[in-house]
């Protein structure tokens, strides 16, 4: 009976335990297992930022190369740290204490808390604009000289300004929305200003920290420009349509950084496809795990290809019109 009643805790405890990570890391996917619980030859942990379109199909892609290549010899330990920092420590820091064979960190704020937590085990990152930035590193050579590479979700900054230009031409006034908390966005802010004011705008940042105060800073933005420009950033592609509800109703267009956000509150993008983006990533993982590939010399890749696309609601609705090199988004994905 002691036996019986015993065994009935720890099980108790096991699972008040299990609940408690769920909780803390949000594990998305009921494959996340431990390397010592499976034959598998290969653990990967895939810390992500927050759940958006965007970073979902990275883990995506990543995960089918992965598994394509490698069937059941790969598991992945998949968390989502919900949008906070101090989460993505606590994950990846257990990933390193598991010492899983490869980290994936997906966004800028996990790939920093992988690069505080370990020297040793291989780190990936993708979706992340700038590893420079990301990484404080000053003299950028295309690699880091540590275990750590990946891929960027940089689509051409200049591109995009010529972008805005091509479809308000007659604007004046430009304001540049994002979150101040994330380095990769004011590193966008302070490029596309520089070349936005190049074609003649006048260029206003507006920053919010978080959620709580994305509102008001948006109202402030549309009361003093033609048209809102907001980069790759995670904490707007979580909260368009907060953005969307204030710009749409003042008539505002916005041109986003990436299609998520575009599909939520903008006119138009310049896109890169980030399932494809996580599958190259994958492909960057397969050689790292399987042929011995050092990530301290592995370049940073980027997305091959970017596509003009367009949100066809958001433009009906304010009257835009678009060339034809544009390609409507997918509203149904």
């Amino acid at each position: 009976m002691k036996k019986f009643l015993s065994l009935s805790v720890a099980a108790v405890l096991a699972l008040s335990m299990t609940a408690c990570g769920s909780k803390a890391g949000d594990t998305q996917n009921a494959d996340a297992t431990e390397k010592s619980s499976s034959n598998a030859k290969y653990t990967v942990g895939i810390c992500q930022l927050v759940q958006h379109e965007a970073l979902d199909a990275a883990t995506k892609g990543f995960k089918d190369y992965l598994t394509e290549k490698l069937g059941d010899d790969v598991v992945f330990d998949e968390q989502n740290a919900q949008g906070d920092s101090a989460t993505c420590a606590t994950i990846v820091n257990s990933f390193v204490s598991k010492n899983e064979d490869l980290i994936l960190a997906n966004a800028t704020a996990p790939l920093q808390s992988a690069a505080a937590a370990t020297t040793d085990i291989p780190i990936l990152g993708t979706s992340v604009t700038d590893y420079a930035t990301a990484l404080d590193i000053s003299d950028w050579s295309g690699t880091t000289g540590r275990n750590i590479s990946g891929t960027s979700d940089l689509a051409p900054l200049s591109e995009q300004a010529a972008m805005l230009n091509e479809l308000f031409p007659d604007a004046k006034n430009v304001g540049l929305l994002y979150c101040s908390a994330e380095a990769n966005s004011q590193y966008q802010i302070d490029v596309i200003k520089e070349e936005l004011e190049k074609l003649n705008y006048t260029c206003t940042a507006y920053s919010f920290v978080d959620s709580n105060d994305i509102a008001s800073v948006v109202q402030s933005a549309v009361n003093d420009n033609d048209v809102l420009y907001v980069p790759t950033d995670n904490t707007a592609a979580s909260n368009t349509e907060v953005i969307n509800n204030i710009a749409g109703e003042a008539g505002v267009p916005i041109i986003a950084g990436e299609a998520g956000i575009c599909k939520g509150c903008g006119v138009a993008t310049l896109s890169i496809s980030y399932y494809d983006l996580g599958y190259q990533t994958g492909k960057m993982a397969y050689e790292i795990l399987v042929n011995g590939a050092d990530p301290s010399t592995m370049e940073v890749e980027f997305a091959p290809a970017v596509t003009k696309q367009y949100n066809p609601d958001i433009c009906e609705k304010l009257g835009i019109t678009v060339p034809d090199d544009y390609k409507a988004l997918d509203m149904s994905e």
